[in-house]
């Protein structure tokens, strides 16, 4: 590789990962991974990036050769990301990570209640029977919700979602138990829309609510599957 190809390794390392990050942004591939609040900020480093690239490129300077080695290095993991979509599992992931501890707030508490029981998502129903355990206030409520098919050990599945303040790296689950009708079999990781009345069985020595499922539908994953 000549002198003058070679200085070009680093300004190309760092135009790549620019439209990495300004890519994931135009395509909706953030939704996957990262909160929506802090999307501008990916897109404002992509630009920087892609700025510092130009800057480079217009000052050429010389690389040994184990530092051209990095920055192609750096390229081709660029183009990966560039040609490979983000398919997280978040059945595998949510099976890794312990189950959020609540993050309630009387003012959640009071919204949730302000609701009617159709229009509450998954998260509203887990926050508000956390912050108001008694199944019998809730009991033949009507549910409307929706979520992926989490796979628990000795239990059925849930249907649950992620909560997260970030991104995935700090992504908690949290699900609700269904009682499913005879003879089905949800798919780890399927995403379902789930309609029926909120219902009450025991379980380990005390009663909880449980959702009676009366109607199954499976949906795409949402463009935006992550919840604050």
């Amino acid at each position: 590789m000549g002198e003058s190809a070679a200085a070009l390794i680093r300004p190309l390392a760092l135009a790549l990962w620019g439209s990495v990050l300004l890519w994931s942004g135009l395509s909706g591939r953030l939704d996957l991974l990262l909160r929506g609040l802090f999307h501008p900020l990916v897109g404002i480093s992509g630009v920087v990036l892609l700025a510092l690239a130009i800057q480079q490129a217009c000052h050429r300077s010389r690389t040994d050769r184990r530092s051209r080695r990095r920055w192609g290095l750096s390229c081709l993991l660029a183009l990966a990301v560039l040609l490979i979509p983000p398919n997280p599992s978040f059945s595998d992931l949510a099976a890794n990570r312990s189950r959020d501890p609540g993050g309630d707030s009387e003012g959640q508490t009071v919204l949730d209640f302000q609701l009617p029981p159709d229009q509450r998502s998954l998260t509203d129903w887990v926050r508000l029977l956390r912050s108001q355990p008694d199944p019998a206030l809730y009991a033949d409520d009507p549910v409307d919700i929706s979520g992926f098919v989490l796979a628990l050990p000795g239990e059925p599945p849930q249907l649950a979602r992620l909560l997260v303040r970030c991104c995935l790296a700090d992504a908690s689950p949290v699900g609700l138990p269904v009682r499913w009708p005879a003879g089905y079999r949800p798919q780890a990781d399927q995403w379902l829309s789930i309609q029926g009345r909120m219902g009450v069985e025991r379980h380990d020595n005390h009663w909880r609510s449980i959702v009676m499922a009366q109607r199954i539908r499976p949906i795409a994953r949402p463009a935006r599957p992550l919840e604050p």
